[in-house]
Parts: structure tokens; C-alpha cells; sequence
């Protein structure tokens, strides 16, 4: 279907399988589109007006409009899966209807409870599983069959050994038949062969259907079915479980034990009995255990935690759980504002990103209840020090502009989210509309006496006018902010500003420019703050290549990049490959200086912004492009810078990373020295390869994204010159390193 037409839409029951059915077609199809496949999961997502900056930021495209997305997808050959649209459905026929009529080349595949009924559309029902007839035969041919098959494998992975045999097949059979084959409603009943035989499970479940009568007259057959399978799961429950099952539906995304702990405990559901009875609904496979170590995370099938959530509305309580997440996110917000610079800094960065789908819950739910954006302002503005936590500095701008609409009130809250969000559309390269929020900040934060705010609002205006290439203004301001942030205190605050003052001196050539690089670098390493220490690096290497010391400058700014990898920050990659052609350029090194200053736009362009929004950095561009041009003549200059243009930003990262051609490999070091090499994350990380654990897996173990755990594993292999993941697990296995 996917070859006669552009768009297929997989409908069907939730829990009857149309995402395990679209991860598979789009696996075996991912040769056939040389762009890629990309799955866009739009259950986590509450708010349709997000639906576009989901899609960009999923594609690598700068920012969430159509304009943009057609310059990114006009030429490009690929498969989108959207998968679970039903909530959002008339924006997802909207965008994708849009995106079709733009981009030739591409094709959808969509999954929903119904059709999007756009032009063109193809539709495929799926069909719960076969099950057995009457008088379905026993025997060897007993696991022919699509339902029974599924029931037995789930149920041997909850009473090891568990087999459909002659004695039983009868009951499995009628089992399977009463739940219509629907795969959610069968591994839900497997479960239950822990406490239950076949024969009781089926006795108790037909006993349930003929007193139901849940579900519209309207609703198909087996949507009544798979409800009444849950209204029959949840009857099972204990009153406590019952309880924590409707808690925990206000979860977006999973969470953590200690979130549950917070949010759901309290009256049915003490703060003692939370584990235990959590326990409890993971073996009955109501929740479901991801993750390994520090990193377990418990979330429910989305069909289930609908479920929930509609028994919590129905009691009454659920603006109360509302309420007590919001607090939760709040806590956690602050928290990561207030331990984001130090040793700790990648946790946060990777934590938050987890939590992405529960804070943008929460901040839906403020800015829809009366009387509650004060704390969706509190929320987004603590988030200013974790921007890489949201799809892109226009997300969290998105959640500010609405917050400030909604919140009249003039206190210390608001004063801040304005700043914060002039900080944002800054990023955005939009000087004119920081303007009018740092003006209001200034005037607010001094009418209440307010010195953080205050602070915060002649810094962000440095910031503006760095941004601008007015460094004289831009220094005097930025050093008025680093005094009041030292006096006040704020350790991560006193970095940003003393690294911003580092950038002006070195741009306007000051001789305190050395001083205050030193001091930047010092101060990020004494804190252990890896993000931090990248964009120290590469300020210092700006300085270098300032100054003429073109192979140190080189250096520092690859190391810059290493790290930028393990962030998966591409605004400070874009910095960085943008830096190293300057220092290429003026090592004489043209033809590459080209390719790189290329790369580095394209990687500028992903990110949504350009040199024309960050001015301070566009006088050395054009000097650079100039010189390139000048040495090149314009044919081989614009063929090299194009080569570049077209890389992704992992391979513009990989071309920086590369070593010079000719250069002989540096000697493999002694096993005893090679823990000595990296960072305690890469001795982390290096561990848990050697016991086997796959990227995702590391990822979960050491609560960062997966792209993280890919990074380090190639900064690994790079600094101990190894050239596959098997040497680390011989090396780290082995009786040298035990203690390092």
C-alpha cells in the first residue's frame, strides 16, 4: 500500500498492535528511502499547537514552520511514521497534508483509533489476532495459531516452563476467543496464570462479561471487549492498587520512584506502601519496569493509563494529582536550576530530558487552569539553565510567551520570565523582540527591589548587545552583572556571565582576554561541569587563534567538540566548527577551512538560527570567507563550502574530529594508564560496555540520552585508539584495571 500511495494510516482498537505492526514495516522498509525513517511517538504530546515543533525537531529541521520544513523536506527521499495520532487527529491531518503537498519524496505512515481522512489517504484496519474455531484441532498444531502463540509466550515468561499442551488448549482456546484476539487483552490475562490457572482465569472472566455494560451502544465490538477486560483487571486490583493504578495515570512519559513517591502517595496510598504495592501492579503487568540501575523508570501502555485516568476523574481527585505534580515538576525544576553547575551537570541534562513529556504536562495543565500560570511561568523560567531540554529555544519561549499572557501579576516571578524569555529569542537570533521584555524586566525588577532580577536583566542586555557586536557596551554591562551575580551568590549564574565577558574581551582584542579565558576554564573544571568546560574550551581556543597560536587553538576546539558531542548541544557544535575554520583558514589550511565553514552553516541552519542572528560572531566569518575566497578563487571555494553545507551534525562533528591525513596513529597506551584517559563518565560508560550493555541500555543505566551513551563510546575508542567495542570489554575486564 505504501508503494501505490503516500500516505497509510494503521486503525484499529488501542492494545490491538498498529505501533509494534508500524516499528516493524517501517524496519524492513528502511533501506528503500535514503533520508531515513523517522518515528515521531505523539502520545506524550498535549497540546496541538506543539505538533510542529515536535515534527521539526524530530527531522533536524531549524524551526517549527511550514517555510522551513519545506526547504528541509522538498528534496529529500524519506518515510515519517506518526504514531498514535488519535488526540490530536485534526492537526495531524493538517500537517500532514501540508507536508505531502510539499515534499515529493516523502511518505507517511500514521497510526490511530481512526482514520485522518486527508485526500489520498489509505486506510488498513488491523485485525486483532487469529484465534482458535470450535472445534480448532489439538496437538502438534496447537501453536498454529496467532492468539495462543502470544498467550503462551507471555504467560512462560511469568511461571517459567508454562506450555499450551492437550489439557489446557481447550481453556486457552476459549480464552483467547472471549478476548477477540486482541494482544493487549491477552498478555494482560497471561499475567494472571501467576495466581490463576487457565481454566479459573477464563471461568472469571466470562462471569465478569456477562455483567457488563460499560462503553456507547455505538462502540465497536472489541472496544467494549478490551474494556471490559480492564474493568475486570482493575476489579482484580486491591483497593490500594486500584488507587496507585489511577495515580499514576497522571504521568506523561514514565517516571521514577521517587516521582511516584511525591505525587501518589498520601490517604489509600501511604508513603510506606507505595513500593510494595508498585510491586504489586508491575507483576500483574499493569506497570511496566524500564531501565537498569539508578535509571529504572515505571510507565503504563498508553491504553492503560487512559483507563486510569478516566476511574481518577471519575473519583473526583484529579485536579488534586494535578496539583501535586505540578509540584513535583516545580521541585524538580528548581533543583535543576540550582545544582545544574557542578559535578552533577550531565545527569541533569539527561534527567530533564526524560522528563520532558511530564514537565510539558504540567505546564499544559497551568496554562489551562484559572489561577495557575504563575506556576507555569516558575517552571519554565527555572528551566533557563537547561535549554537543551527542550526540542529548542522556541519551545521554551512557546511555554513563556503563553505564561506571561496568562499572569498579569507583577512579582518576582514574572520579572524573571521575562529575562529568561529575552534570553530565549535572543538564541533565536531575535534582537527586536527581547527588547520590549528586558525593558519591562529593568523597570519591574527595580520597582520591586529585586537584585536577582535586576542582575538578570543587565546581564541578558550585555548579552544583546555582544550579540549585536557592540563589545565596548556589551563589557561594561557584563562586568556591572558579574559583580552583582558574586554578590548575590549565584554560582552557575557568575560562569555564564564571566564566560560571556571572556567572549567580548577576546572579540574586541583586550589584553585582560588571556585572564579572564584562564579564569572561565578554571572555574568550569574545579566544578566538574563537562557542558560547561566545552564552551570554556572553546572561548580559550578563540583566544589562542587571536593571539597565533594556531595548533593549541586546534586543539582546545576539538576537545570543545568532543564534548559538545556528549551534550548534544548543537548550538555550541555550530560554535565550534565555525571556530575551527577561522583557525584553518589562518593555518593556511584553505580547502578544508572551506568545507569546514560550510559544515558549520549547515549546522547553524538545523538549529534554526544563522550568523546573522548571532552578530558578534559574523565579522570573523566574513574575514574568514573572505581569506578562503581570496586563496581559492570563488569555483573552489563554493564547491568546498558546499560539500560541507550538506553534512548532518554528526558529520560535521566527525569531519572536525578528523586527523590530519599523513599524521602517523599515536601509540596505543599501557592498559595500566588507559583509565588515566578519560573522564569518570567515560570510566562509567566504559564499564558498563565491558559488562555488555547495549547503548540503550547505558543510556537507561546512567540516565542519559542514548545519542549520549553513542558519543562517549566514540570518544572512547578514539582517546584509546581502539577500533572496536571489544577491545574495550577486554580491556576493562581485565585485572589491571578492577580498581580503576
Amino acid at each position: 500500500m505504501l508503494s501505490t500511495g503516500r500516505m497509510l494510516t494503521l486503525v484499529g482498537v488501542g492494545g490491538v498492535g498498529k505501533t509494534r505492526l508500524a516499528q516493524r514495516i517501517a524496519g524492513e522498509l528502511s533501506r528503500e528511502f535514503p533520508d531515513g525513517v523517522w518515528f515521531i511517538d505523539l502520545a506524550p504530546l498535549t497540546a496541538g499547537d506543539l505538533l510542529i515543533n515536535e515534527v521539526s525537531s524530530t527531522l533536524g529541521c531549524p524551526l517549527p514552520d511550514m517555510e522551513v520544513l519545506t526547504e528541509c523536506l522538498e528534496d529529500k527521499s524519506l518515510l515519517v511514521v506518526m504514531d498514535n495520532c488519535e488526540h490530536l487527529l485534526p492537526q495531524c491531518a493538517a500537517l500532514a497534508g501540508d507536508l505531502l503537498a510539499i515534499a515529493p519524496g516523502l511518505r507517511m505512515l500514521a497510526t490511530s483509533r481512526e482514520p485522518l481522512r486527508n485526500a489520498g489517504e489509505q486506510v488498513l484496519e488491523v485485525p486483532p489476532l487469529t484465534v482458535p474455531g470450535d472445534a480448532e484441532p489439538s496437538g502438534e498444531g496447537l501453536l498454529q495459531n496467532e492468539a495462543v502463540r502470544l498467550f503462551e509466550d507471555r504467560a512462560s515468561s511469568v511461571v517459567p516452563g508454562f506450555k499450551v499442551d492437550d489439557a489446557n488448549f481447550p481453556a486457552v482456546a476459549r480464552l483467547c476467543r472471549r478476548l477477540d484476539g486482541i494482544p493487549l487483552a491477552i498478555e494482560l490475562a497471561a499475567a494472571r496464570v501467576l495466581v490463576l490457572s487457565v481454566q479459573q482465569i477464563v471461568d472469571r472472566l466470562e462471569d465478569r462479561f456477562r455483567l457488563l455494560t460499560t462503553g456507547p451502544t455505538t462502540a465497536p465490538p472489541r472496544q467494549k471487549t478490551l474494556r471490559a477486560l480492564l474493568d475486570w483487571s482493575y476489579d482484580l486490583c486491591t483497593p490500594e492498587e486500584r488507587v496507585l493504578w489511577e495515580r499514576l495515570s497522571v504521568f506523561s512519559g514514565g517516571c521514577g520512584l521517587e516521582a511516584i513517591e511525591y505525587v501518589c502517595s498520601g490517604e489509600e496510598a501511604a508513603w510506606d506502601h507505595v513500593l510494595d504495592v508498585l510491586g504489586r501492579l508491575v507483576g500483574k503487568s499493569i506497570v511496566q519496569r524500564r531501565g537498569q540501575g539508578p535509571a529504572v523508570r515505571f510507565d503504563m501502555l498508553d491504553t492503560i493509563r487512559h483507563y486510569g485516568w478516566d476511574r481518577l476523574v471519575a473519583s473526583g481527585h484529579a485536579k488534586d494529582l494535578r496539583l501535586r505534580h505540578r509540584d513535583w515538576c516545580r521541585s524538580l525544576a528548581a533543583r535543576a536550576e540550582e545544582e545544574w553547575f557542578g559535578e552533577h551537570q550531565m545527569t541533569w541534562l539527561g534527567r530533564l530530558s526524560q522528563e520532558q513529556a511530564n514537565v510539558r504536562a504540567a505546564l499544559e495543565f497551568c496554562l489551562s487552569e484559572p489561577g495557575e500560570a504563575w506556576a507555569a511561568l516558575e517552571i519554565a523560567a527555572a528551566m533557563w539553565s537547561h535549554r537543551l531540554s527542550w526540542s529548542s529555544p522556541s519551545e521554551g519561549h512557546h511555554w513563556l510567551e503563553r505564561g506571561l499572557a496568562l499572569e498579569p501579576d507583577a512579582g518576582a516571578v514574572r520579572a524573571k520570565a521575562l529575562w529568561v524569555d529575552a534570553w530565549l529569542v535572543l538564541l533565536r537570533g531575535d534582537q527586536e523582540a527581547a527588547k520590549p521584555l528586558l525593558e519591562e524586566c529593568r523597570t519591574l525588577a527595580t520597582r520591586l527591589g529585586d537584585e536577582a532580577q535586576l542582575a538578570g536583566t543587565i546581564h541578558i542586555t550585555g548579552f544583546a548587545a555582544l550579540l549585536a557586536g557592540d563589545f565596548d557596551r556589551a563589557f561594561t554591562l557584563l562586568e556591572e552583572a558579574l559583580v552583582r551575580r558574586r554578590a548575590l551568590g549565584h554560582r552557575g549564574h557568575v560562569f555564564v556571565v564571566l564566560f560571556q565577558l571572556a567572549m567580548t574581551a577576546v572579540l574586541k582584542d583586550d589584553p585582560r582576554s588571556t585572564e579572564l579565558c584562564e579564569e572561565v576554564l578554571e572555574t568550569a573544571r574545579e566544578a566538574n561541569a563537562e557542558w560547561s568546560v566545552s564552551y570554556a574550551l572553546w572561548v580559550t581556543a578563540l583566544g589562542r587563534w587571536r593571539q597565533g597560536a594556531l595548533r593549541d587553538a586546534a586543539a582546545m576546539m576539538r576537545d570543545a567538540v568532543r564534548l559538545k558531542l556528549r551534550c548534544n548541544d548543537h548550538l555550541g557544535l555550530a560554535q565550534c566548527v565555525e571556530g575551527l575554520a577561522w583557525i584553518l583558514a589562518d593555518d593556511k589550511q584553505y580547502e578544508q577551512a572551506a568545507q569546514m565553514l560550510g559544515a558549520a552553516h549547515g549546522v547553524w541552519r538545523s538549529i534554526g538560527t544563522s550568523l546573522s542572528g548571532v552578530g558578534h560572531l559574523a565579522g570573523a566569518h566574513d574575514r574568514c570567507a573572505a581569506t578562503l575566497r581570496e586563496h581559492l578563487r570563488e569555483e573552489r571555494f563554493t564547491a568546498a563550502f558546499d560539500r560541507g553545507a550538506q553534512l548532518t551534525p554528526d558529520q560535521a562533528a566527525a569531519f572536525a574530529l578528523e586527523e590530519r591525513r599523513g599524521r602517523r596513529p599515536e601509540a596505543r597506551p599501557p592498559e595500566s594508564d588507559m583509565a588515566s584517559l578519560l573522564t569518570r563518565r567515560e570510566r562509567e560508560i566504559a564499564e558498563c560496555v565491558a559488562k555488555g550493555l547495549s547503548n540503550k541500555e547505558i543510556a537507561d543505566a546512567l540516565v542519559i540520552s542514548q545519542r549520549t551513551a553513542e558519543c562517549h563510546v566514540e570518544n572512547i575508542l578514539r582517546k584509546l585508539n581502539f577500533t572496536s567495542r571489544s577491545q574495550i570489554v577486554k580491556t576493562w575486564s581485565s585485572r589491571d584495571l578492577d580498581q580503576g
